[in-house]
């Protein structure tokens, strides 16, 4: 395999990883813009509601085109928003292409018909309601907003009912002016191409396309807030419970510790949460996530249990998370957590769309290429000391803990509370 690098002359930035043995390639666009680059409630979950958008017509395609020409070359496509990106991509045999930087270039450069844009804020609105229905998402993004507090990562990838409806056309293209820039984007391509080809085929696509600056406000690493919220919600028949504490970011050299520690406290098998909580049937489910972002990051713990046993589920966890924080993990659970990301990290590589995606977070976050045997080492590099500096600067003993459920009131029960 090889890497190659370049920069259009409007401030595109090209990387790829060429695999001759590879029998299919993966294309992607990285817009570094999310819902943490929204400054204002007024638009609120744009960055979301633009991606939608994309997808609904160009001044050379309409809705029923892009998805036909995407259908004609067997693509695997889609698109994605989260708090700091969104990122449109698709999957072809190689011999197809060009017809898919076509065909995602061309979107990229949207239409924004009012006609468009007014029948799919329905379809936003609709969506917002469908994960409200759904109590794991609601407590996750109450939680997230009242962690984050006033940082900009606690704002809604989706926004409100509210924002959504009071958004207008005009609103949405003035966001897309303003973060569509070719400097804030990242066209990210892996498998069996040819990099030359490809150089010259996004150039052809995308070199008329505006400079600009679009800078990322509010950079900084967010706070330990220790606090229970419970909220009442009858309709639910079980009690979800998320806890937050913050952890390092993405660009933090104990980023990779931080994984491994969290495939240790709560992996879906072989972990504490699961011997203790799930094995037994105490719990559902119970886990623990690392999620890293640009100059913060935060341990999410969550579970779903009977109402009546959210405070004993929480007082274990509070104790297993005191014991680790006391005395830290095993050599034993170290070994065994290595491995099992280590084979996660050579299971996703194996496909050019998991490399396509590796290649282009990590030159979003770290401006550089990160191999597999790069990653590889680094994970392997994890020790007990790494896992140590881990929980030293950022202890678990002190989360904010959130619950949604029939209970009035989850006592805050956890161990140093």
């Amino acid at each position: 395999m090889s890497f190659h690098h370049h920069v259009l002359p409007n401030g595109l930035t090209l990387i790829g990883e060429v695999s001759p043995s590879a029998r299919s390639a993966a294309v992607g666009f990285f817009v570094r813009t999310g819902s943490r680059d929204e400054a204002e409630p007024a638009v609120s979950g744009v960055s979301h509601f633009l991606e939608h958008m994309v997808f609904k017509g160009t001044p050379r395609r309409s809705a029923l085109e892009v998805n036909r020409d995407f259908d004609s070359i067997g693509a695997n496509y889609n698109a994605f928003t989260s708090e700091e990106n969104t990122v449109f991509y698709g999957a072809v045999l190689p011999e197809y292409l060009p017809q898919a930087v076509d065909i995602l270039a061309d979107i990229l450069r949207p239409s924004l018909r009012g006609d468009d844009f007014d029948m799919e804020k329905k379809v936003i609105i609709e969506e917002i309601g469908m994960y409200d229905d759904q109590p794991g998402w609601c407590l996750y993004d109450h939680a997230k907003k009242a962690f984050f507090d006033s940082h900009p990562l606690g704002n809604s990838v989706l926004g409100s009912v509210e924002s959504i409806t009071n958004l207008t056309r005009d609103q949405m293209a003035g966001y897309f002016e303003r973060r569509y820039v070719a400097p804030n984007i990242i066209v990210s391509v892996a498998g069996n191409f040819d990099w030359s080809a490809f150089v010259a085929l996004v150039e052809k696509h995308c070199g008329d396309w505006s400079k600009g600056d679009a800078p990322r406000a509010n950079v900084f690493a967010c706070q330990s807030n220790p606090r229970i919220e419970t909220m009442k919600k009858e309709t639910v028949t079980q009690e979800h419970v998320l806890l937050i504490s913050p952890a390092p970011g993405g660009d933090d050299p104990l980023r990779h510790a931080s994984d491994v520690l969290a495939m240790i406290l709560g992996d879906a098998t072989n972990s504490r949460l699961y011997w203790d909580l799930v094995d037994p049937g105490l719990a559902e489910s119970a886990d623990v996530s690392f999620h890293d972002f640009q100059g913060a990051g935060g341990f999410f713990t969550s579970y779903s249990c009977d109402p009546e046993d959210a405070e004993e589920i929480l007082a274990r966890i509070g104790a297993i998370f005191a014991e680790v924080q006391k005395n830290s993990v095993t050599a034993e659970e170290l070994a065994t957590a290595k491995s099992k990301v280590l084979s996660r990290v050579v299971r996703s590589s194996e496909r050019p769309m998991g490399r396509m995606q590796a290649l282009g977070m990590a030159w979003m976050y770290l401006g550089k290429y990160l191999s597999v045997d790069d990653e590889l080492q680094a994970f392997d590099a994890v020790d007990l000391a790494a896992i140590r500096e881990t929980l030293d600067r950022y202890p678990l003993v002190k989360p904010a803990i959130f619950a949604l459920g029939p209970v009035a009131e989850v006592r805050n029960c956890f161990a140093n509370a």
